[in-house]
């Protein structure tokens, strides 16, 4: 049951770089909109039995992006819902063409200060494993923006905000769009 009379319309699914956010705001607004958060990561992690560097590493990139697409097909089906992905998913144009079908997307856009800043300290970041991970964290941006910019919804975050300004930044924005719903009292 919705929260607060908010309805969401149609799924909505966060994509964006590492460390944008999209697990934290995805969580915090499946909360406020009482429905269910997926995670494409997790998901595949959790069918996998083994971690995504384990993937990586075993099987390599290949194969992680193809499981990577059928999950996130498969977690698109039933009733609306608030979906992240991984960072590289919506660079498939397969990936994008379904999702942009069946959801409204958000790119939640941070610059790479910002980025760097809430990965730096992690090793679970198997594309930043290099010999200058700040670097390649920027090349991966370069590569990525023009992917991500055809997102139907773009939020810029911001430095200071934390998860509940953003994430009522995203329901702003869904909101003005008509994706979320007020509900009558």
């Amino acid at each position: 049951m919705p929260r607060g009379g908010l309805c969401l319309r149609r799924t909505v699914v966060l994509i964006g770089m590492m460390g944008a956010g999209k697990s934290a705001i995805g969580r915090a607004l499946a909360t406020r909109l009482g429905v269910p958060l997926k995670d494409s990561d997790e998901t595949i992690v959790e069918r996998a039995r083994m971690s995504i560097a384990e993937i990586f590493e075993r099987d390599g990139e290949a194969f992680f992006r193809d499981k990577e697409s059928r999950v996130i097909r498969s977690l698109l089906d039933g009733p609306p819902c608030v979906l992240s992905t991984g960072g590289g998913a919506w660079l498939s144009p397969a990936n994008r063409a379904t999702i942009s079908a069946r959801a409204a997307v958000v790119w939640l856009k941070a610059d790479l200060d910002l980025l760097w800043s809430r990965v730096r300290h992690r090793d679970t970041r198997p594309l930043l494993r290099t010999p200058d991970p700040r670097a390649t964290l920027a090349a991966l941006l370069a590569e990525r923006e023009p992917h991500y910019a055809q997102a139907e919804f773009t939020l810029e975050v911001q430095k200071g905000w934390s998860v509940q300004d953003t994430t009522g930044a995203v329901l702003d924005l869904l909101t003005e769009a008509g994706v979320v719903l007020q509900e009558a009292a």
